[in-house]
């Protein structure tokens, strides 16, 4: 018994090697067993061949379409079938009298069991269905990334090109919420001082000298009658003089010493849907006039302000890919232009492009910046300056330094949404005061009891906390 099955497996291989088209890579699969009077579906994967054996012996076989797969007798009972195109024919089977003993369904599509051998490798616990379609492939499932799915796909690609259907989804959280801080410092320090003297002598003799502001004469002419001048750019002024007869020396000292700091903060947060471009703006747009033709001009508004455009892209499981652009920007009016008789003011602007990859909650200085400026200037009356001691009263000397630090730091949060009542807003602790308390006893804000619930609870704690988002 046992020799007569090897001998028939043995014959079985001849026969397959012999039918086996030259040059075409053909494997048989395993033997399939058709029933009289069953209709049945055989799949062919294609250019491959399946081996099929009656259980009654059959004198007659044809095929629907021998395009789409070719058939050959092995023997009475075994019927040997190769894909060759996609698509769907008939495989009909007689006995010896012309009766029809079965009609077999013969599927041809592409072979994918190579490619789903490589997905499984490559993308190992991606829970992805591959299934064929005519000569194409078909990909359903849910991918844990955007990114595992875009590797799916191309290598869907490399199989099937450009005959790749995409049906997959992707699952997990796929929201980002990505929290800003503008955290800026401006320092300046500026010191001057300055001197200028006048001398008269009666109606023929008269001189002034310095290095002063209100080196002029009118400026002294007040200033010799005791009169410091009302239009004066600096802090201070003292006068100093005296009299000996006609004679009369004064004396104008000016000093300024300033000092100011700037503090900038902010922290806008944004949410998007993974891919999505979301953009924010908090400050406003200045007019700017913009000549066009036959001197008419237009007016264009540019925005000014803490602006903030990202693009997340969640790229496996709680990495989050972000494609940044931050900026701070404000009006400086020291600088201005006429134009046409507008006054248009410049922009101090500091701004940052970049890309980063964070984790769930991790954050990032994306951009610092520590400027220091230094200006120091003297100027005096040619030699009388350089007399010792009284050749300060000849000079005048002043001092700026202007220091600033910027630091832009990010972070990033996968968010899912949450129930509309578990929310609160800043203006839920604040209710309008009826007139009693606002005239009787002062009070801008009423004390009315908030109605009971999530959000009540939400609005009892401080602004600390987070609003409009829950995170993972």
């Amino acid at each position: 018994m046992a020799l007569n099955h090897w001998m028939k497996a043995a014959l079985l291989g001849v026969a397959l090697g012999m039918m086996a088209p030259v040059g075409t890579p053909v494997h048989a699969e395993t033997l399939r067993v058709v029933k009289k009077g069953t209709a049945t579906v055989l799949d062919v994967p294609m250019n491959r061949a399946v081996v099929v054996e009656s259980d009654e012996p059959f004198a007659e076989l044809s095929i629907a379409n021998p395009g789409i797969a070719d058939i050959s007798s092995l023997s009475d009972r075994t019927i040997y079938v190769l894909g060759k195109s996609p698509g769907l024919t008939t495989l009909t089977l007689l006995d010896a009298s012309g009766r029809l003993i079965t009609n077999v369904d013969v599927k041809v599509a592409a072979d994918v069991t190579e490619f789903k051998e490589r997905l499984r490798q490559i993308l190992p616990g991606e829970k992805i269905e591959v299934r064929t379609a005519n000569d194409g492939i078909v990909l359903s499932g849910t991918a844990s990334s955007a990114q595992k799915l875009q590797r799916a796909l191309d290598l869907a690609e490399r199989y099937a090109p450009e005959r790749v259907s995409n049906l997959m989804s992707v699952g997990g959280v796929q929201q980002v919420m990505l929290k800003v801080r503008f955290a800026e410092m401006q320092r300046n320090v500026s010191k001057s001082l300055s001197s200028s003297l006048g001398v008269t002598g009666g109606t023929n003799f008269g001189a002034t000298g310095g290095t002063g502001t209100l080196n002029n004469q009118t400026s002294l002419t007040n200033s010799l009658i005791g009169n410091i001048p009302t239009a004066n750019d600096n802090a201070g002024a003292v006068v100093f003089g005296f009299n000996a007869g006609a004679f009369q020396v004064n004396l104008l000292l000016e000093a300024l010493e300033q000092k100011g700091v700037v503090r900038t903060l902010a922290e806008p947060n944004l949410s998007a849907l993974s891919g999505q471009e979301a953009t924010f703006l908090a400050g406003g747009e200045y007019p700017i006039p913009v000549a066009q033709d036959n001197g008419v001009y237009t007016i264009e508004f540019k925005p000014f302000g803490i602006e903030l455009a990202f693009v997340p892209r969640v790229v496996d499981g709680d990495l989050i890919n972000l494609e940044l652009k931050a900026a701070v920007s404000a009006i400086d009016s020291s600088n201005t232009i006429n134009v046409n008789g507008f006054e248009v003011g410049s922009f101090s602007r500091r701004e940052t492009s970049t890309t980063v990859e964070m984790r769930d909650g991790e954050s990032f200085a994306i951009a610092g910046l520590i400027q220091d400026n230094f200006l120091d200037n003297a100027s005096q009356i040619p030699w009388l300056g350089d007399v010792p001691v009284l050749g300060s009263l000849f000079r005048s000397a002043d001092y700026q330094r202007s220091q600033t630090e910027l630091v832009i730091i990010t972070t990033a949060h996968l968010v899912t949404p949450t129930r509309g009542e578990a929310l609160a807003l800043p203006t839920d602790r604040v209710k309008p005061p009826t007139e009693s308390d606002l005239f009787l006893f002062g009070r801008t804000g009423s004390t009315e009891r908030l109605p009971r619930g999530p959000a009540s609870e939400v609005a009892k704690q401080d602004f600390s906390g987070s609003y409009g988002y829950v995170m993972d």
